[in-house]
């Protein structure tokens, strides 16, 4: 089978999850892996990574895991199952193991400069929470258009560390809050917030927020208070609209791109993120340029948004 990505992890590198992130890795069919795949993946991996694997499935997988890990295999089926289990949590171990990668990722993907002007009145002199705020891209665009407190959410603590450095800048501490947490548990009490927003995170998928993600940000958001998706995936629009969400795309007059810091920054992302898509390569190796159209990538450009009043 053809892996999705360039996959650079090894099955050892799960051991980088702390016990929580491992339990909603791996609850009851979140990422799609079953518990055979995951048992085979395991195959010859640490006593201790083992025992954690299996700690934190849900109690009814715990002996069917066992029973499967003990049947011998070969080492074509370890391999396939490895390939799979880091395929399917690609994103997170980037996020967890590579923090710096992500970062040099997503710092050339520029937000249509009209979002932020169009949600000023949302921001300023209000209290904002930013709910997966990575590197900080949304957080810093709500300390520029003034908010009055900002709350920012992450659950990596690689891309934790990143922010914090970025809000070096911003140290007026009564102003700021950096913290741990997911979108389905998020650590704001009941109706603190005016505007909760949420920049190339949330989704449909239950793993990255669905209902109980969008739950717990109306929890927090005061009525009469606003949540907004910026750059939501297409596939989840019809989603956000039976939710009650509108819809908002802001004009361009030329074509929206990534723009990377160098031309071996460009390849080295290409064929970390866009394995998949051998286009992209091309394109770059072809015009040498530092500047990917969003339309060769194949997502839609970072140029709308979607909101819900409380």
């Amino acid at each position: 089978m053809q892996a999705l990505f360039a996959n650079p992890f090894h099955i050892t590198d799960l051991q980088i999850f702390d016990n929580n992130t491992l339990h909603m890795l791996l609850a009851d069919g979140s990422f799609g892996l079953t518990t055979e795949q995951l048992a085979h993946s395991l195959y010859n991996a640490p006593g201790p990574l083992v025992k954690r694997i299996q700690h934190a499935l849900p109690p009814q997988q715990r002996s069917p895991f066992k029973q499967t890990y003990n049947h011998p295999l070969t080492a074509e089926e370890i391999a396939d199952a490895q390939q799979e289990v880091l395929d399917r949590f690609f994103w997170e171990l980037t996020y967890w193991k590579t923090p710096e990668l992500y970062e040099e990722l997503i710092e050339g993907e520029h937000l249509h400069p009209g979002i932020f002007q169009h949600l000023e009145e949302e921001i300023r002199g209000k209290s904002v929470l930013d709910v997966g705020a990575g590197s900080g891209r949304a957080t810093l665009e709500c300390l520029r258009y003034g908010a009055r407190f900002l709350h920012a959410v992450e659950p990596s603590p690689g891309l934790r560390r990143i922010l914090q450095r970025k809000l070096a800048h911003y140290q007026a501490e009564q102003q700021l809050s950096l913290s741990a947490g997911r979108f389905e548990a998020l650590p704001q009490a009941d109706q603190s917030i005016d505007t909760t927003l949420s920049c190339s995170a949330f989704t449909a998928d239950p793993t990255q927020g669905g209902e109980a993600g969008l739950a717990e940000m109306k929890r927090v958001t005061r009525p009469g208070g606003k949540i907004v998706i910026i750059w939501p995936r297409s596939e989840d629009l019809a989603w956000l609209r039976e939710r009650g969400f509108r819809h908002v795309v802001l004009p361009v007059r030329e074509e929206m791109a990534i723009h990377f810091r160098s031309l071996n920054s460009a390849l080295h992302c290409a064929r970390r993120f866009y394995a998949h898509n051998q286009d992209v390569t091309r394109y770059i190796l072809r015009k040498h340029r530092t500047d990917i159209p969003f339309s060769v990538i194949g997502n839609n450009p970072p140029r709308d948004y979607c909101w819900l009043e409380v």
